[in-house]
């Protein structure tokens, strides 16, 4: 089985071989001729896979080692026989540490406590989910708000509309997919009427995709006091992002939310097996080892107690790192993303010590390891 793989999808060289003879390049160099006579093709979101570059080609499977495939004509695909699989959930709890950091970031910069706020969450799946739990933990309220979920699912009452976040939360952060049709389509979600409509002046945060929250909407709600603050880890026309917007922001990453060492581990072996599962190969292989953080005990010992949480939190990822330099040389974006080497590790990755009992039993909420 011919593979092409995406060179810059971590833990998959030296891995991907026990499937097939597999070739790697970056993934802006996928091409009509490159992927042609391959079998499968193991990708990430730089590639646009639609007719004009699977037409007449040997594909019969797509994995993406990622949540989302808005990056994928799956209409084409699937009236042409090409399968195509995704890896949901493989960076949810990577998000939630960014989302996490971001937060605290946020009240320290904004001077005010978590507990006192209410945050909406839009879009609740397996990346959302993870992000609400995690919000309940730092003690916030959470408004939950997903159309499709509320719809099906028996437990409807859970769900609030968007017009009840637009009224009652303090922060909205998107976790939706982009969608561009249908009753429930997120494409500019956040709009000039929704930025207009908003009752309090609340943080927004985008770490879903670009699309969701368009930039001229943005800048105007900035501009006319509409919105405190903007998190964007996602941005609408990457790479090629608004630099008057980038200097907007409170935070300002290159679409690196789910890029933690975890989640990338993760999502190439879901997809792995998924190329594994497709062709009902009869293996049983061996995958790659995650390495241990470099510092993976925090001593909080001369640590301020109302700051140890924050500490702790940004020891394993600080969002500002990235912000610095994005800000600095926004035309690196797509550089930046793909030789993202903080490689930062989760937060079961880490120990905490010498840590207040208050701020230790939410940190072990948050699945901090502590002694």
């Amino acid at each position: 089985m011919k593979i092409l793989a995406d060179a810059h999808i971590p833990y998959l060289q030296d891995t991907a071989e026990q499937f097939g003879k597999v070739q790697y390049i970056p993934g802006n160099q996928f091409t009509k001729e490159a992927i042609k006579d391959k079998d499968a093709l193991i990708v990430r979101t730089v590639t646009h896979f639609d007719e004009e570059i699977l037409s007449d080609s040997n594909v019969k499977l797509i994995c993406s080692a990622t949540i989302g495939y808005d990056h994928i004509d799956t209409a084409y695909c699937d009236a042409h026989n090409i399968a195509w699989r995704t890896a949901p959930g493989c960076n949810a709890n990577s998000v939630e540490q960014y989302i996490t950091a971001s937060l605290l970031y946020l009240a320290e910069k904004h001077h005010f406590h978590l507990s006192d706020k209410t945050i909406g969450i839009v879009g609740v799946g397996n990346v959302g989910s993870r992000v609400a739990i995690a919000c309940e933990k730092l003690g916030m309220h959470v408004l939950l708000n997903d159309p499709p979920r509320a719809e099906k699912e028996e437990n409807a009452q859970i769900f609030v509309n968007l017009e009840t976040i637009k009224h009652k939360a303090d922060i909205i952060t998107f976790h939706t997919p982009l969608t561009k049709i249908g009753e429930h389509k997120t494409f500019h979600l956040a709009d000039d009427d929704f930025f207009v409509s908003l009752t309090k002046k609340p943080f927004i945060i985008n770490a879903a995709r670009g699309g969701v929250t368009g930039n001229q909407a943005l800048k105007k709600a900035i501009r006319n006091g509409k919105i405190s603050g903007v998190v964007l880890d996602c941005w609408e026309n990457e790479p090629n992002i608004d630099v008057e917007l980038l200097e907007m922001t409170d935070i300002a990453t290159p679409h690196i939310a789910g890029y933690s060492a975890d989640g990338k581990w993760t999502a190439t072996k879901m997809s792995l097996e998924n190329l594994k599962n497709f062709f009902g190969l009869n293996i049983n292989p061996t995958y790659q080892e995650v390495a241990v953080p470099l510092f993976p005990v925090i001593n909080l010992y001369e640590i301020p107690v109302e700051n140890q949480l924050s500490h702790a939190v940004w020891h394993t990822y600080n969002p500002m790192i990235e912000t610095v330099d994005l800000k600095s040389s926004p035309e690196k974006f797509s550089w930046f993303r793909s030789h993202y080497c903080q490689w930062r590790r989760e937060f079961p990755a880490y120990t905490v010590v010498n840590a207040d009992p208050t701020v230790e039993k939410i940190l072990r909420k948050l699945r901090f390891l502590a002694e």
